[in-house]
């Protein structure tokens, strides 16, 4: 998951500093960032919201790296 790595060097972030704010284990978004294993749902969602990024443009869907307006509960 190339665009990762590249977002989160970007937000200037080490893999530990993802873990302490997202929950997900080092060892495991690791592996995500290397291809070795796909984030599940949650993940994906929890980390567009730490980079301020959509699921699609983590799952390289898409180029345009800004969020889609983000759905508010009645």
């Amino acid at each position: 998951m190339y665009k990762l790595k590249k977002i989160r060097l970007e937000k200037g972030l080490t893999q530990l500093q993802v873990q302490m704010k997202t929950g997900i284990d080092q060892s495991d978004y690791s592996k995500i960032e290397r291809g070795l294993r796909y984030p599940t749902v949650e993940q994906l969602i929890i980390l567009s919201e730490l980079f301020g990024t959509s699921v699609d443009y983590l799952l390289d869907l898409t180029d345009v790296e800004k969020p889609y307006p983000r759905k508010t509960n009645p």
